[in-house]
């Protein structure tokens, strides 16, 4: 068994299940005739509307992602099925890394303030991930 890369299956495991739970409830929470009807907006319905429900199909792509990943990592720190084990384990870090560079550059396009950096804390997580499949990856 791998320890790094079962770490970070676990991990991917866990942001599946709070992307499904915690992640659709916040997306629900912006839909256009809601927040038009809570602040009485006069919305062009229609257009937010599509746009959100976009947004909420793209959301679910990433959890299929997540989901994936944690197969992937799964093979990788417990079984010898996936070759070349090792350009595997580097390819998946090098994917958690742009993630965490993505993240931050999008919070840095969209001027976020210093604590939001903080609040939408999942460039760190992607980073932590990188690292540890990196690390696991060396003795593949």
């Amino acid at each position: 068994m791998n320890y790094p890369i079962a770490i970070v299956c676990g991990m991917m495991l866990v942001c599946f299940a709070a992307h499904l739970s915690g992640g659709v409830i916040q997306s629900l929470s912006i839909k256009p005739s809601k927040v038009a009807k809570r602040y009485g907006a006069d919305l062009s319905l229609d257009v937010l509307d599509r746009n959100w429900v976009q947004v909420m199909c793209a959301f679910q792509l990433v959890s299929v992602d997540l989901l994936a990943l944690a197969g992937v990592l799964y093979l990788l720190a417990f079984t010898e099925l996936l070759a070349p084990r090792q350009a595997i384990g580097f390819a998946l870090a090098g994917l958690f890394f742009l993630w965490g560079v993505v993240w931050l550059v999008q919070l840095g396009t969209l001027k976020r303030k210093l604590k939001e950096y903080l609040l939408l804390g999942h460039w760190s997580v992607w980073f932590l991930c990188s690292g540890l499949v990196y690390w696991g990856s060396l003795s593949l």
